[in-house]
């Protein structure tokens, strides 16, 4: 598999991971609670850990993409960070791609609320309300 290759099927599980755990997941042990698109995520950033010389390099966009999920930007770093790590290393690309075989189905979307009142669905048919004293009114035609 090419770098490009690893790189785009790395990306489903190493986001829902650090999207999970934020920059604590190349450290984190055994959770029998995480699912196995966060699990796989985390082996994954688990055996770009062991490459200390770009460790503090990986650390730093992990970070960005931890604080602001939704950040393109922070993603693209992250993303860019990863396919330099395999064109230097022909052993880290081979192994991700072995690894890669193994990958459960990736998620196909995540989603993440954040700050006061905030609400993510993938799918919704009613009302969400976040305001005080919110009124919601049938019409009684329906």
């Amino acid at each position: 598999m090419d770098v490009a290759g690893v790189v785009q099927q790395s990306w489903p599980y190493i986001g829902a991971a650090v999207g999970a755990y934020g920059t604590a997941v190349v450290t984190r042990v055994g959770d029998d609670s995480a699912d196995a698109a966060v699990a796989f995520g985390r082996r994954l950033l688990n055996r770009l850990w062991r490459r200390e010389e770009t460790r503090p390099f990986l650390l730093r966009q992990l970070g960005g993409v931890a604080d602001d999920p939704a950040n393109e930007a922070a993603r693209t770093a992250l993303l860019e960070e990863l396919r330099r790590m395999l064109v230097d290393d022909e052993a880290l690309r081979r192994d991700l791609a072995a690894l890669l075989g193994d990958a459960p189905p990736a998620p196909a979307n995540s989603f993440r609320a954040t700050g006061d009142r905030s609400v993510a669905v993938a799918t919704n048919n009613g009302v969400i309300a976040t305001g005080d004293n919110t009124r919601i009114e049938r019409d009684p035609r329906s």
